[in-house]
C-alpha cells in the first residue's frame, strides 16, 4: 500500500492500548473494533456511485442512535468494502489515548491494509491482527497458529487513503488546486469576453476586450473558445443526468427497502432493490411510477428492479 512515499510514524490504535504523547503529527490505523466493514459484489464502476449507497448496504446493522460516515475501498472488478464509522466516536477514542486531531495527518482503516498482511500484527501480548476471509480481525494471539510470525506494527507502509479528521477523503493536492484555478480563470476570462462582446462595440467595451485577450492569449481564437466551450457543456450535462439519476434513486431507499446494485451508463440505468414485504415493493413501484421509471419484478420474489433513460 505504500503509494505516496507518507514517511510519518505510523501508530496502530486500539482499546487495550497505552496512551502515547507523540511529538510530531503521526499518522494512525484504527483497529475493527472502531469501525464496521462489509464486502459487497456490485456492477458499479466508479467510487462516488458507491457511495450513493453506502447507507443501504448498512441498513438494519448499524446503531440507530449514532451519526455515521462512510469510507469506500475498491477490492477487485465490481468488489467493495464498504466501511462505516462514528467520527464522534473515533475523535473521542483517540484523544483518551493521547491523540488529539493536532496530532494526527492521517487516520487508516486496517481493512485499507487487507493485502499486506502476509503474516499477523502483533498490538500486545494478547491481540494480534490478522485477516480471515479478505477482512481484517482482532483476535487473541493464543487462537493463531503457534509457528506464526508476529510482525512489529511498523512493518505497515501506509500510502494513497484513509481519512482526515476535517473530512472523509482528504485535501485536493498543490497540482489539483492550480489546475482547477487555471481552468475557472479561463472560463471566467470566456465569459467576460463574450459578455463584452455581446454587450456592444463601444470604445470602452473593445479596451476591456483587448486586455483579456492579452491576458489569456487562448481566447484570440474564436475557435478555441467555442471548442472548450461546447466540450465543457457535453461533458457537464452528461455528469447532470447522471448525479439525478442518483439522486432519485437515492431517494427510493426507505426501511425495507435496500439497493443491492446501481449501474449507471451513458444513456441507461439500472438498480435492483431488496424487498422482503409486500408492500415495501409497491412502495418502490409506486415511486418508480412517479419518476417515470420501469419496473421488473426478478425471478427472486424478494427483488424489484428499477430502469430507465438518462
Amino acid at each position: 500500500m505504500n503509494f505516496s512515499g507518507n514517511t510519518k510514524k505510523l501508530i496502530m490504535v486500539y482499546d487495550e492500548m497505552t496512551p502515547v504523547s507523540p511529538q510530531e503529527r503521526v499518522n494512525v490505523v484504527l483497529t475493527p473494533q472502531h469501525y464496521s466493514m462489509k464486502r459487497q459484489e456490485m456492477p458499479i464502476k466508479y467510487l462516488y456511485q458507491a457511495k450513493k449507497i453506502a447507507p443501504s448496504v448498512f441498513e438494519g446493522l448499524l446503531d440507530a442512535d449514532r451519526e455515521y460516515a462512510y469510507h469506500i475501498l475498491k477490492a477487485g472488478d465490481g468488489v467493495w468494502d464498504f466501511i462505516a464509522y462514528d467520527p464522534r466516536e473515533i475523535k473521542d477514542f483517540l484523544r483518551s489515548k493521547g491523540l488529539p486531531p493536532e496530532k494526527i495527518d492521517r487516520i487508516y482503516f486496517a481493512q485499507e491494509f487487507v493485502d499486506d498482511l502476509d503474516a499477523p500484527i502483533k498490538l500486545n501480548d494478547d491481540k494480534a491482527l490478522t485477516t480471515v476471509n479478505n477482512t481484517v480481525v482482532v483476535v487473541p494471539v493464543s487462537a493463531l497458529d503457534s509457528e506464526a510470525t508476529l510482525h512489529a506494527p511498523e512493518s505497515l507502509k501506509p500510502g494513497k487513503g484513509g481519512i482526515s479528521l476535517g473530512g472523509s477523503q482528504g485535501y485536493l493536492g498543490f497540482e489539483q488546486v492550480a489546475s482547477l484555478a487555471a481552468i475557472l480563470i479561463l472560463f471566467a476570462g470566456m465569459l467576460a469576453y463574450e459578455g463584452i462582446r455581446y454587450g456592444g462595440d463601444n470604445g470602452e467595451n473593445s479596451a476591456k476586450i483587448k486586455q483579456l485577450l492579452e491576458a489569456y492569449p487562448a481566447l484570440q481564437n474564436s475557435y478555441t473558445r467555442e471548442s472548450i466551450s461546447k466540450k465543457y457543456k457535453t461533458l457537464d450535462r452528461k455528469e447532470r443526468k447522471k448525479r439525478e439519476i442518483i439522486k432519485r434513486i437515492s431517494g427510493m431507499i426507505f426501511k425495507g427497502a435496500t439497493l443491492s446494485s446501481l449501474q449507471v451508463d451513458q444513456k441507461k440505468f439500472s438498480a435492483v432493490f431488496d424487498a422482503k414485504e409486500k408492500a415495501v415493493r409497491e412502495k418502490l413501484k409506486l415511486l418508480a411510477k412517479k419518476e417515470h421509471f420501469n419496473t421488473v419484478e426478478l425471478s427472486n420474489a424478494n427483488q424489484i428492479k428499477i430502469e430507465g433513460e438518462l
